[in-house]
């Protein structure tokens, strides 16, 4: 899920073609429209005389040290399928007891900073987590996350995280989804699309991003034209202000005392077919303790966002990045049938098909990677698998390549935090 204003996220523009899928009624495979995919039911195999790559094996550490935390991919609160989630503890600042662990938090390697739906906090861990003020006017800050589909719009304030067994050093920004009331959207100003801040709006109680950069926008939001955040005045007429990154909606995990230089997302394997759930295990730092030595195969220095900007896919160029925080592989080939009314923006070919797209760093470091597409009629057949490895769909532009979720299952995905402002090290992925 891409959620900052310099991205999109992939996520919900197909939701409700999902939603459709998980239901108990569910109808024929295919839909009409060029769907191809309804053919799969003819043969004993889902692959249909197509063929798939060998999936990747590995499988998860144990997530018991207290640099570690559970990820889990099931129903999660509104049944979506492929959300990873994990829990997270919100903390009052200064306070170790005004606290509230929240589950169903959406694990996004896309995005950078922690954003939760208001709603699911008590208020008196609400209405004590203090609202961020511009400093030179002491406006209430909001900002407003940009979608493919829409936005969120919320305050920015200060909570110490908690993590598995890691805490933050002090209390850090994040965005409180959904606090402010609509009326307080700047007219024209923040996101196209529908406000996005309920639970059901999300498929989830919020957005743990834990990519690559250290806070949500960098130096982009020293630039008011196409800064995140506004000030508001008294808590309304909002208008669009620059932000220093000292201030804004900040990655936990940069802000770790320990084990503070990036991730490992560990995943298990899944069936070709889909499975009703899958686990895996969030690692925090790399190399700084046993359990987290940097054994990628491959590595990639990457953009500050993560992104791979030199990536070839059939000969063009186009930006890749890995995204936890997708729920399928996203990208364009007219090659490939698309669904249809049933499954919408979803790829359903007729047989099992096999891309490969060539990675690429920005020191020119390359490597070919293949990934396998099932027709997603065949996968949403079940109606209660939630877990899928070969699930494929059209992304808006032909120059993007998102490696959503399925690209996670059997791997361990590194992401290296850009330290560069200090002196340290670059921001990298690497499996």
């Amino acid at each position: 899920m891409r959620t900052m204003h310099i991205a999109v996220k992939v996520k919900d523009w197909l939701r409700a073609a999902m939603a459709v899928a998980l239901l108990a009624t569910l109808a024929a495979c295919g839909g009409g429209g060029g769907d191809s995919g309804s053919s799969s039911n003819s043969s004993s195999s889902p692959l249909n005389g197509g063929s798939l790559p060998l999936n990747p094996t590995q499988q998860p550490i144990a997530a018991t040290a207290a640099n570690t935390a559970p990820i889990t991919v099931g129903p999660g609160v509104k049944g979506v399928i492929n959300i990873p989630t994990v829990s997270v503890t919100i903390c009052a600042p200064g306070s170790p007891t005004n606290c509230q662990t929240i589950n169903n938090i959406q694990l996004d390697t896309g995005s950078f900073g922690l954003r939760v739906v208001s709603s699911v906090l008590h208020s008196s861990l609400l209405n004590a987590l203090p609202i961020s003020t511009l400093s030179s006017n002491g406006a209430q800050l909001a900002e407003c996350a940009t979608f493919a589909d829409g936005f969120t719009w919320g305050s920015v304030r200060t909570a110490t995280i908690t993590i598995g067994g890691e805490t933050t050093t002090s209390s850090i920004a994040l965005q409180m989804i959904g606090d402010k009331a609509a009326s307080t959207v700047p007219s024209g100003g923040c996101g196209s699309g529908a406000e996005e801040s309920t639970v059901s709006d999300l498929g989830a109680n919020g957005i743990l991003g834990v990519g690559t950069a250290p806070t949500d926008c960098g130096s982009l939001c020293l630039t008011t034209a196409i800064s995140n955040y506004f000030a508001c005045p008294g808590g309304t007429s909002c208008t669009r202000t620059a932000l220093a990154p000292a201030q804004q909606v900040a990655n936990p995990v940069a802000n770790f005392p320990l084990d503070n230089n990036g991730v490992i997302v560990q995943m298990s394997p899944v069936s070709d077919t889909g499975q009703s759930s899958a686990n895996g295990t969030l690692v925090f730092g790399i190399g700084t303790q046993s359990n987290n030595v940097l054994a990628a195969s491959q590595t990639f220095p990457t953009d500050a966002f993560g992104n791979l900007n030199n990536s070839v896919f059939k000969g063009a160029p186009v930006q890749a990045f890995l995204d936890s925080g997708s729920n399928a592989y996203f990208f364009g080939d007219s090659s490939i049938a698309l669904c249809g009314s049933n499954f919408p923006g979803f790829y359903c070919p007729s047989s099992a098909q096999t891309r490969s797209i060539t990675l690429a760093g920005q020191n020119g470091t390359s490597s070919s990677v293949s990934i396998g597409i099932l027709s997603a009629a065949t996968l949403f057949a079940s109606g209660s698998n939630f877990a899928f490895n070969d699930l494929a769909g059209q992304i808006g532009s032909n120059g993007s390549f998102d490696l959503g979720l399925p690209f996670f299952y059997g791997r361990h995905v590194y992401y290296g935090i850009d330290r560069t402002a200090t002196g340290g090290q670059s921001p990298f992925v690497g499996f």
